[in-house]
């Protein structure tokens, strides 16, 4: 299928979804996500703040989660139209702009190249670990400015059905999706 007509369908799917499924999937996708990869100590992670009238993932339970085993924490933002990683604190300061997206109130560049984890935002991911964002490619540019070894994980309410048929030759592929379900590899004996 299309990307267009994928983003529809999983957007309606999941606008769809109760306040309450949507954080009780949240909760499996967040469970799922730290039995599979068990974060340490010290590591990084990039981490998106969900936008809650997109019903996305809620992610504060992976920040909170890394906060209290002192993971550090990571956080995008755009800012002359590309995405930039902040580093984020309990004490942060935030501010929400005309889109509805929390972001930091500070604008400065951690200049991270390397992650632990990516956590990344989606609508769909197909069996291949091609994925759907919201179409402004602020993901794949992000990727091509990183470590190729940052391991990019999506999370999704939704498990792979349909193949994403236009894959064009900037987009790069997830490692993992982490759904309610199950962790999926994408990376084929490469690990």
């Amino acid at each position: 299928m299309q990307k267009a007509e994928l983003r529809k369908i999983y957007l309606e799917k999941r606008k769809a979804l109760s306040h309450d499924e949507a954080s009780f999937l949240s909760e499996k996708i967040f469970q799922n996500f730290i039995h599979f990869f068990k974060p340490l100590t010290g590591q990084k992670v990039h981490v998106f703040i969900p936008i809650k009238k997109f019903k996305e993932v809620d992610t504060h339970l992976f920040i909170n989660y890394f906060w209290t085993h002192g993971i550090r924490v990571f956080v995008p933002k755009i800012v002359n139209e590309r995405l930039i990683s902040v580093e984020i604190f309990k004490d942060s300061e935030f501010e929400t702009h005309s889109w509805g997206i929390s972001e930091p109130v500070s604008n400065e560049d951690s200049g991270e190249i390397y992650f632990d984890y990516i956590i990344t935002p989606l609508l769909y991911c197909d069996n291949k670990g091609n994925r759907i964002g919201y179409g402004k490619g602020f993901y794949d540019n992000f990727f091509q400015c990183i470590s190729s070894d940052s391991v990019k994980v999506g999370v999704n309410y939704f498990n792979p059905r349909e193949t994403i048929d236009n894959v064009w030759e900037n987009d790069i592929s997830l490692d993992y999706l982490a759904t309610s379900t199950d962790v999926l590899s994408f990376l084929g004996g490469k690990e």
